[in-house]
């Protein structure tokens, strides 16, 4: 029962330090939650955090052929990536804030979920990442629970996207349209350049 409670605690550990460094997640997460609320920008956040999870698993269980696969088709799926980004970019950039908070849809909240579990289960780096933490703390030869281990990771990730989304959602009702025009605009140019960057990063 303890070992099982120390792999949980490290799968933890490895989802908060692989959820927490700012990059178009992050930015989508912050941008959504200003816009339409926490729950959007949490939802949005739990799709990352539910590739972590898968990537994490493909780790974790020495799926090597899947792992292969992803790494060996890195191309396309940064090609794919980056296009989404690009294309996310430009219609925040463009999108003009409504003068009252709309009702958000079970169709919306569906969207910002799957949005964010695409694009990066289409980042090959994240099973980069979670292969050379295994690896370089021997996670991978040493999980005997590797199930543990894997909720850790979703656990970790998911509570740093809710911690995201619940802090900046405190600083909802005090923006104006005039800066919710700005934020739209420059969350929109930072995806658009993470999308330019994983395209060229493909040359």
């Amino acid at each position: 029962m303890t070992e099982n409670w120390v792999l949980f605690l490290r799968g933890l550990l490895i989802g908060i330090s692989i959820a927490a460094p700012v990059g178009p997640i992050g930015v989508l997460c912050i941008r959504r939650t200003l816009s339409d609320g926490k729950l959007t920008g949490f939802l949005s956040g739990m799709g990352a955090a539910s590739a972590d999870m898968v990537y994490g698993a493909v780790a974790a269980f020495g799926l090597t052929v899947i792992s292969n696969l992803l790494v060996e088709n890195a191309f396309w799926l940064r090609i794919i990536g980056g296009g989404f980004l690009l294309y996310l970019g430009v219609k925040t950039f463009l999108e003009k804030p409504a003068d009252h908070a709309a009702q958000a849809s079970q169709s919306g909240y569906f969207s910002a979920y799957l949005s964010t579990f695409f694009l990066t289960i289409t980042n090959p780096m994240t099973i980069l990442s979670f292969a050379a933490i295994f690896a370089g703390t021997m996670l991978a030869e040493k999980t005997t629970s590797p199930m543990m281990l894997v909720a850790g990771v979703f656990t970790g990730s998911a509570s740093w996207w809710l911690t995201l989304s619940l802090g900046v959602g405190l600083m909802r009702d005090r923006l104006t349209t005039i800066h919710m025009t700005w934020i739209n605009r420059i969350s929109g140019a930072i995806i658009i350049i993470f999308g330019i960057v994983a395209l060229i990063s493909n040359r």
